[in-house]
């Protein structure tokens, strides 16, 4: 009998981390269509747990603050559209491919009405401002960085190129292209973009 109870208390409970999983992320989309509907700077925790259908100890267990909540939640869904760096053979086919998955993330019908908004409120807060730049552009720039390395390596580029400057010229054109400006974003724009960033980036010394 000692030997089964102390079976069953190794074992974990039943549907416990399937529940907590569950509803983890039905506050995740709720989270996000409060943001896009409302701005951060009107939304709220409460509004939150009203759209999830859960209650507000359900959000307080996993995050402290909104802030909190925007920054994990977001940060997630950012890493899971970092542009792969494997090796297309060249910074032209890097930079063609890099531009592709940017663009496909950033056609997401809430990403549109997300990322001004957020960009717009880290303007006011430092904090929001330091903790979105760490865990949302740190890991897309390192991965830029990952590219530069290696077209240095292979000759493409001068080993004195201004990195930052590089970097930022991977994503800003399209970002400002989808965010601001608007126009086509066919594969035709594509393609003259890669080889408007290729030519950029080789001179940014």
């Amino acid at each position: 009998m000692a030997s089964l109870r102390d079976s069953e208390l190794r074992r974990p409970p039943a549907g416990a981390g399937v529940l907590r999983e569950s509803v983890t992320e039905t506050i995740r989309r709720a989270m996000f269509e409060e943001l896009a509907e409302s701005g951060y700077a009107r939304m709220s925790m409460e509004a939150v747990t009203r759209r999830a259908g859960v209650g507000k100890a359900a959000l307080y267990r996993r995050w402290p603050s909104k802030e909190a909540m925007v920054v994990e939640l977001v940060s997630e869904a950012a890493a899971a559209h970092i542009p792969t760096t494997t090796d297309s053979g060249s910074l032209h086919g890097d930079v063609e491919r890099f531009l592709h998955e940017t663009l496909r993330a950033l056609r997401h019908p809430l990403v549109g009405r997300i990322i001004p908004d957020l960009l717009a409120e880290s303007a006011r807060s430092t904090s929001l401002h330091d903790a979105l730049h760490h865990a949302v552009l740190g890991p897309r720039r390192a991965a830029v960085a990952t590219l530069l390395d290696r077209a240095t390596v292979r000759g493409e580029l001068p080993p004195d190129i201004d990195t930052g400057l590089a970097t930022d010229l991977f994503g800003a054109p399209l970002y400002f292209r989808m965010l601001a400006a608007g126009g086509p974003t066919d594969a035709a724009y594509v393609r003259r973009l890669t080889h408007a960033v290729v030519a950029a980036v080789a001179a940014s010394r």
